[in-house]
């Protein structure tokens, strides 16, 4: 059985979806966003990378979700702590 809070073996693409569904999830199942929030500022840089999440363990059970600049290496810049 895999550990629910060990993503160590998650890749990129699956760890974003994943975050998606738990806040989805959290929140009923559905999130009403404006049309806005999915302008090319919001998503990401002007040279067309996409921003990055960063997820982490607060102490008390919980986890914050937060928006980073995407790192500037090579390939989905994971990294699990």
């Amino acid at each position: 059985m895999i550990e629910p809070r060990d993503l160590s073996h998650i890749n990129p693409a699956d760890m974003s979806h994943a975050m998606l569904v738990a806040l989805l999830m959290y929140h009923g199942g559905s999130l009403e966003l404006p049309v806005s929030a999915f302008e090319v500022d919001a998503l990401g840089a002007g040279d067309g990378s996409w921003h990055a999440v960063a997820m982490e363990p607060l102490g008390d059970d919980k986890i914050r979700l937060s928006v980073r600049p995407r790192p500037d290496v090579p390939g989905p810049g994971v990294r699990i702590e």
